[in-house]
């Protein structure tokens, strides 16, 4: 993975700071030209990798990069789901029965009043992976290396103690997409272990990383501790602290820590872009010459 990835929370009005940048961010990226400018930008920065939800809109993104194949020549995007909102408002819209109808394949779901409810209990991983297919579609023929689950459901699994569903994600993204599976959490301690024990050595994690504890179940020692055994390849996200950590601050501490392998962040402006791309990489040099 390479070091720096940039994250899709600004394209649509996830600001943990003030809801006022929310609304400002929502009007700035109504078009897609706007969110295709701030891709553009970090590019030019160094950043080749987007790490995005499977928000609608970023169908329209993946239209954009398949239609220009020699300016995203290397581009990557790591898909992560599921967008929670999209069936949060479809359920809303639809009802479960519409939502099903709309998201799961015609054929599955002819089986499913043939069989009842009987087949949603006794095959939820059919289910799982019939979902992931139906997000991934408007990935189609985009460079998709790594594919993450929402920590909304990694950490629901984790609470219910379900890991074999944490395993048959990984297991069916390997498999159908040629990729690895990645996890979002905000339990990098817990999660770590339960992935071991289902045979996933050396997993991909996304989890908040920073100096205050924002989002880290288990506190900034215990992932400290996680972090300088070298077990994970582990992506820093959430690194401000919502806001609490001046950007320097932030990005000092995240980037003198083993093994954090990327860091993950989001930008709306090209100097902004630059500056925390320009921090990072100072960070690291000063690291290198220390080791």
């Amino acid at each position: 993975m390479e070091r720096i990835l940039f994250g899709d929370n600004q394209f649509f009005a996830v600001n943990h700071i003030s809801d006022e940048k929310s609304r400002a961010q929502a009007i700035k990226f109504k078009d897609d030209a706007a969110i295709m400018k701030v891709l553009d930008d970090a590019r030019a920065a160094g950043i080749n990798t987007f790490m995005c939800t499977t928000h609608d809109r970023i169908a329209n993104v993946c239209d954009i990069i398949r239609d220009n194949p020699e300016k995203y020549e290397g581009f990557k995007i790591y898909p992560c789901m599921p967008y929670a909102h999209k069936y949060a408002n479809a359920v809303t819209e639809l009802g479960i029965v519409g939502t099903l109808k709309e998201y799961v394949p015609g054929n599955f779901f002819g089986s499913l009043f043939k069989g009842g409810m009987a087949v949603i209990s006794k095959d939820f991983i059919s289910i799982m992976e019939l979902l992931i297919d139906a997000e991934m579609k408007m990935f189609k023929g985009i460079d998709t290396p790594v594919i993450f689950l929402q920590n909304v459901i990694t950490d629901l699994l984790l609470g219910l103690g379900m890991k074999d569903f944490l395993i048959a994600f990984a297991k069916h993204i390997e498999k159908k997409y040629n990729a690895e599976a990645g996890f979002i959490t905000m339990n990098l301690p817990q999660l770590l272990p339960v992935l071991e024990e289902g045979g996933i050595k050396n997993p991909i994690i996304c989890a908040s990383i920073n100096k205050v504890n924002f989002r880290m179940s288990g506190g900034k020692d215990l992932y400290e501790q996680v972090l300088s055994e070298g077990r994970a390849r582990v992506i820093a996200m959430q690194v401000l602290g919502g806001g609490a950590i001046p950007p320097r601050e932030a990005l000092e501490y995240v980037s003198k820590l083993p093994n954090v392998e990327s860091i993950l962040f989001g930008a709306s402006s090209k100097q902004n872009i630059q500056n925390t791309v320009e921090t990072i990489h100072h960070y690291d040099s000063q690291k290198i010459m220390v080791d």
